[in-house]
């Protein structure tokens, strides 16, 4: 796979100068979860980056529920973490996927290539006896350059030409649960139901007991959307989408893009249908 790394190469790449290891683990449920597990015991030398305080700014009237952090500030922290586009980086979660391809995604848009993501997470990273410390790394300052790349990044007018059906070349994939893309229950924002049009791809249906499914699996799965369309993913707030794009990549799709503020932006404008 492309993006994504297993934890015996890792652990043979511990004490390599040029790797750097980020921990992401997040809970929807109870934000401070991650930093706790951090602290609790992590992976030698990985820094910390915590989803609502690293990876996103703070919620406005428009741009969802996670809005993507301000550039200028997540440079900063990467530099802080001594990342810069020389060194090698590897994100990892508790094995859900989600939030280290949340710290991917984010990475690529910035124009780094070499990061990828660990498979299994830190759940199977300790289940395999592998080492992990409580010691907090400390980096010297990098100097990270940016070049963001805008073709992968789908604005809310880009979904609402998709939405309308004024551009018939776009697919828009839906990475939530059927439940909520049918608008069965809706758990969290204050209209159930999906952006008109998109068909539902489950993001979890990539993964497999906390690890990605090999690529065949993952062509079999958007075996009905041809590699010629322009593919838009989106989920509830832009982070549970990021595994369906490291997919669809690994996939062979090239151009794919994500809809940051998804579902959770969609709405926040009263005019824009759900169905």
């Amino acid at each position: 796979m492309k993006y994504v790394v297993d934890k015996q190469w890792l652990k043979t790449h511990l004490d390599d100068e040029t790797v750097i290891i980020a921990d992401c683990r997040f809970s929807l449920a109870d934000s401070i979860k991650g930093q706790k597990e951090y602290l609790a015991g992590h992976l030698p030398g990985a820094v910390f980056f915590d989803l609502e305080k690293d990876l996103s700014s703070p919620v406005r009237e428009h741009g969802g529920r996670h809005p993507l952090p301000d550039h200028d500030e997540f440079i900063t922290k990467l530099e802080a973490a001594g990342i810069d586009e020389t060194k090698t980086v590897v994100a990892y979660d508790g094995g859900e996927g989600a939030f280290a391809a949340r710290f991917w995604w984010l990475l690529h848009y910035l124009g780094h290539d070499k990061v990828y993501v660990l498979n299994g997470g830190f759940t199977q990273w300790e289940a395999s006896g592998f080492p992990v410390t409580t010691e907090v790394p400390s980096y010297q300052k990098t100097v990270f350059t940016i070049s963001l790349k805008h073709d992968i990044v789908a604005s809310v007018d880009e979904v609402k030409q998709a939405a309308l059906r004024q551009r018939e070349d776009v697919v828009l994939i839906d990475s939530r649960e059927e439940k909520r893309y049918l608008g069965i229950e809706e758990p969290i924002d204050k209209i159930a139901g999906h952006i008109p049009g998109a068909v539902n791809k489950p993001w979890m249906l990539g993964l497999s007991a906390g690890e990605y499914r090999p690529v065949s699996e993952q062509k079999e799965r958007f075996l009905d959307i041809s590699s010629e369309q322009e593919i838009i993913v989106y989920c509830g707030s832009g982070v549970t989408a990021t595994p369906n794009f490291l997919a669809l990549k690994e996939a062979g799709y090239k151009n794919v893009k994500l809809y940051p503020g998804s579902f959770s932006d969609w709405i926040s404008y009263p005019e824009n249908k759900v169905e």
